[in-house]
């Protein structure tokens, strides 16, 4: 193996849905063998199931038994699961789910051992991969509990915007609960620091959404914008975060604002993934900021009514590819300069 390239590692995802199908047609260009070394962790089986069921005859996988095998200049798969695995194109299965977690799993002991570099997930089925043995609302939170990270935050990242959520898959019941002025100041470090290691932005500029309608009219429509959210800004700002706002979240997007900030904190998850997915879906990248590994993800899901008929865009996947690529390149660097500072 090439140990000059980045090797990123790719968890199948959901055998049922369109997992596959956007692993092989982002990966089906061979310029993306210039940037890294992919490896998914999964199923030849799969995979050959897949290529016959889209017809695609110009792309083959690398069959390797570990990821110290793999070939650099071809795309390498590592079976992970048992013979006897099935694939019932869009249908949600308990034998999928379970392969979705056995995937996972196995990429992750390789990324703690430091055999690949990166991680790409592929989109899973958040109820078929529960079990007394998994019990995760989904990537994030198992990242999060394999790696010890205190706080995390859901960055979606596409070359147009940058969209955080301060609460991430939680009940909109509970959202309002869960916000206080040292979870949303938390949040905002959080997203600062990562902005400038991961992304290489020196003084990030961040725009705050406001809770309620109309931020709340100055208390008219609820008091949380004003009681919570505007001093977890003014607590920011003392601690050199450029964090603006409470923007109300329809007019913010509305007006094209986000184009003037490096990035924007929601409040929930669909406050902020609903308009990113709007203007920026086929780009759009799901990044894990507060790891102390780099994990990415097409922000997309299983897509069960589109599967096995050629439909899905490699686009999302593809930039996933490319964006743990960046972030692993940025933290190196940024990572030698912060040695360089202190060695001074």
């Amino acid at each position: 193996m090439d140990s000059s390239k980045i090797r990123v590692g790719i968890s199948q995802g959901d055998i049922n849905g369109i997992s596959y199908e956007v692993i092989i047609n982002a990966l089906r260009n061979n310029d993306i063998l210039d940037l890294c070394t992919p490896i998914v962790y999964g199923s030849p089986k799969v995979g050959a199931y897949h290529r016959k069921a889209l017809n695609i005859t110009d792309f083959s996988f690398n069959n390797i038994k570990t990821a110290l095998e793999a070939n650099s200049k071809r795309v390498n798969i590592i079976d992970c699961l048992d013979e006897n695995i099935r694939v019932e194109l869009g249908k949600s299965t308990a034998m999928a789910g379970e392969a979705s977690v056995k995937s996972l799993r196995c990429a992750i002991g390789d990324l703690k051992q430091g055999i690949i570099d990166v991680i790409v997930t592929g989109p899973v089925n958040k109820l078929n991969i529960q079990s007394d043995k998994f019990s995760f609302p989904g990537h994030t939170e198992y990242l999060a509990h394999e790696f010890d990270a205190g706080d995390v935050l859901m960055i979606m990242a596409s070359n147009m915007m940058r969209v955080a959520v301060a609460t991430g898959h939680v009940p909109l019941s509970k959202v309002p609960r869960l916000l206080s002025v040292e979870m949303i100041t938390s949040k905002l470090r959080l997203l600062n620091d990562s902005l400038i290691r991961d992304f290489g932005i020196r003084r990030p500029r961040i725009a705050v959404l406001g809770l309620n309608p109309h931020a709340g009219e100055d208390g008219i429509i609820g008091d949380e914008d004003s009681q919570i959210i505007q001093p977890a800004l003014e607590l920011s700002r003392k601690e050199k975060i450029m964090a603006l706002g409470p923007f109300p979240a329809d007019g913010f997007f509305a007006a094209g604002n986000f184009a003037k900030f490096d990035a924007i904190l929601a409040m929930y998850h669909d406050q902020g993934l609903t308009p990113f997915k709007a203007l920026a879906f086929d780009t759009g990248v799901n990044f894990t900021a507060g790891l102390p590994v780099v994990r990415t993800s097409p922000a997309h899901g299983t897509a069960f009514e589109i599967s096995g008929k050629g439909l899905a865009s490699p686009g999302p996947f593809r930039h996933a590819v490319y964006l743990a690529c960046d972030v692993f390149k940025n933290r190196k660097n940024h990572d030698k300069l912060i040695a360089g500072s202190v060695d001074l």
